[in-house]
């Protein structure tokens, strides 16, 4: 299947869904190679067998009800954020998709079949002394129509200075680290643009979050930023200056999920705990006759660090950084 440069990147993730057989004519299920599953008439027997995505699917949903459960409070742009956050790729699928090195084209191939990995219950509902994670829920208005004009135009961004162990990364030099980000919220579609050569006609809004440079002061990010949301709507490429990412910006922004891993040396962490959320065009600025335009937009954002296994209790320091009257304690 050729997949579109411009299509989200799918799937999300991947779960258990058995295994196939092969006959003379191809591939064939068998009760053997599937999950075990409730039936569901119990009154005529307690199990059968499910598989593929039906049995997939089942998994992620119950993932789902799990972290609902421990953190009731959580939205569900939240949920799929944590799920997506908590995935990482097989050996095997690495194996299969990296021959040759990491580089970001082999990675879009790599999630066109795997997504973001397999999810993990554990690392979506706690955070370690060497892996912590930070979770914001917000809501910002994208656009707004100023008095006297005709259209409308950007309004908000929101920009986050995470409570950051500063002095502890810079402690550990050049030790290689990992950052990641996850970005999740849903778009209102509007079904009578469907397809792609017109994206911003599909989605009500779009949101993307960018991180501070090391050496970048706030107002030099700020103006940053300014150039890429125009960049962005004037469909003019912005390229990569950062190598660290997997992915950049050309391909995570793609969809209403953007989840992205940041590698290099903890000194050069320490410098990037400024992240920032701001709004792209969509149908909610372009279709003024529908006074969409000052709807808010709710959305989530993960970020966590990871540390090797070293004698350093990240979490813990984060922790007494954080304000007292904190929502959500991961």
């Amino acid at each position: 299947m050729v997949w579109e440069k411009t299509w989200p990147l799918k799937p999300d993730i991947v779960l258990e869904g058995g295994n196939a057989a092969k006959d003379a004519v191809g591939a064939v299920w068998m009760p053997s190679l599937s999950l075990l599953t409730a039936h569901h008439k119990p009154e005529e027997r307690l199990f059968t067998t499910t598989n593929a995505t039906s049995a997939a699917a089942a998994l992620c949903s119950r993932m789902a009800a799990q972290l609902m459960a421990s953190y009731p409070k959580l939205w569900p742009e939240t949920i799929r954020a944590l799920i997506v956050h908590s995935a990482q790729w097989s050996d095997a699928q690495r194996r299969m998709f990296m021959t040759g090195g990491p580089t970001k084209a082999r990675h879009r191939n790599l999630i066109r079949h795997c997504g973001f990995g397999v999810p993990n219950l554990s690392r979506a509902l706690w955070s370690a002394a060497n892996s912590l994670t930070l979770i914001a829920q917000d809501t910002l208005r994208p656009f707004e129509k100023k008095e006297g004009s005709s259209t409308p135009s950007a309004r908000e961004m929101n920009l986050y200075e995470l409570p950051w162990p500063i002095s502890e990364l810079e402690s550990l030099g050049e030790t290689e680290v990992e950052m990641r980000v996850t970005l999740s919220y849903f778009i209102e579609a509007n079904p009578s643009e469907r397809g792609f050569k017109g994206r911003y006609k599909y989605e009500s809004h779009g949101l993307r979050f960018e991180v501070k440079r090391p050496t970048e002061t706030i107002k030099d990010f700020r103006k940053r930023l300014n150039k890429l949301a125009r960049d962005e709507e004037e469909k003019t490429p912005t390229g990569d200056t950062d190598p660290g990412w997997r992915l950049g910006t050309q391909l995570r922004h793609l969809g209403s999920l953007h989840s992205d891993i940041w590698h290099g040396q903890a000194a050069d962490l320490a410098q990037l705990g400024v992240i920032a959320v701001y709004p792209v065009t969509g149908w909610w600025k372009t279709r003024t006759g529908l006074k969409r335009y000052d709807k808010k937009a709710r959305y989530a954002l993960i970020v966590s660090i990871r540390t090797p296994e070293v004698e350093m209790d990240l979490y813990s320091v984060v922790k007494n950084l954080m304000p007292v009257s904190a929502e959500i304690e991961v």
